[in-house]
């Protein structure tokens, strides 16, 4: 199979990454592809959905109908705004197709934890990171949002959404999506000694234990650390990790080696990755494949880490 032919046969929000950064297309190829993103496929059908309040799904974090004892039988939703939001931005929508909605989110929207503003953020780290980048990308005031991270570190080096439970431990989810965040700040507004201290602190307590081991037992950190889902959302695998430092653009560090054979052992012989078992919660609408199927977005991120891994 020609892999790379058969990633570039797809929705808009996939097309012009494979473009880019697997088949060195100039500029005004991939860039021609991105624009569709807003008007095509997935990403139209998104921004279709949104209320004229600014919101989706009526709520910030979780659809305003959503009955919450339902969620260990069904799972966590994801189609309120910031779920919604997240994909958007990560699939390249320009912010010009959201004009206003930084501003109607700042008057309707507030967050199912104790009613606060939306750009404000709230307790948990993962939120206030997809906030921080969300609210970057659309022009919104979010230093407050940063300024909190650093405040908020546990003593180890990394995050624990936990922390407002007392948690002084933390945690492989939190971290990397709190260095998500922290890498947007420093890469769209300059970040500041502060914030870079913090995102280095938190990258060591990720290489200390090699993306997935146990400091104490050397035992994986998860089950499934090893087992690459798409979406990502807020959870963590060695792929999903990987994927940020090589976003972060630091040379390969040696103790992520063991990690990278985890993902280049799970490369099928015909070059694909196959879909794991994907979070449970209601979608707008599937954007990729279901559990054991070639995943377009799994080869896509796992091709690009091992691309920026082997050219070292």
């Amino acid at each position: 199979m020609d892999v790379l032919a058969w990633l570039r046969d797809s929705d808009p929000a996939l097309r012009w990454q494979v473009e880019r950064d697997l088949l060195g297309e100039p500029p005004p190829v991939w860039e021609a592809t991105r624009a569709r993103v807003a008007t095509e496929g997935f990403g139209a059908r998104l921004l279709g959905k949104q209320d004229p309040d600014g919101r989706w799904a009526g709520g910030a974090f979780f659809p305003a109908d959503f009955d919450f004892a339902s969620m260990k039988t069904d799972g966590q939703p994801w189609t309120a705004t910031t779920w919604v939001l997240n994909d958007l931005r990560e699939w390249g929508v320009d912010a010009a197709a959201l004009t206003g909605t930084a501003e109607l989110l700042a008057e309707n929207a507030r967050w199912e934890y104790d009613d606060l503003p939306y750009w404000g953020g709230e307790v948990d780290c993962c939120i206030n990171a997809w906030t921080l980048m969300n609210g970057l990308w659309l022009g919104a005031d979010v230093a407050g949002i940063a300024a909190w991270f650093v405040e908020h570190r546990q003593p180890d080096g990394g995050w624990n959404c936990e922390w407002v439970e007392g948690s002084k431990r933390s945690s492989v989810h939190s971290t990397l999506n709190s260095l998500k965040g922290l890498l947007a700040w420093d890469t769209a507004a300059g970040g500041s000694p502060a914030t870079h201290s913090a995102r280095r602190g938190g990258e060591e307590y990720l290489l200390e234990r090699g993306l997935f081991r146990r400091l104490s037992t050397g035992e994986p950190v998860l089950p499934g650390v090893s087992a690459f889902s798409y979406p990502f959302r807020w959870h963590y695998d060695v792929l999903n990790a990987a994927d940020y430092f090589r976003l972060a653009g630091t040379p390969p560090d040696p103790r992520m080696a063991e990690a990278i054979e985890l993902i280049r052992e799970a490369r099928q012989p015909d070059g694909t990755w196959l879909q794991g078992r994907r979070l449970p919660g209601r979608v707008w609408f599937e954007i990729d494949v279901p559990e054991g199927e070639p995943s377009k977005w799994l080869t896509l991120v796992a091709t690009r880490v091992l691309n920026w891994w082997d050219a070292r």
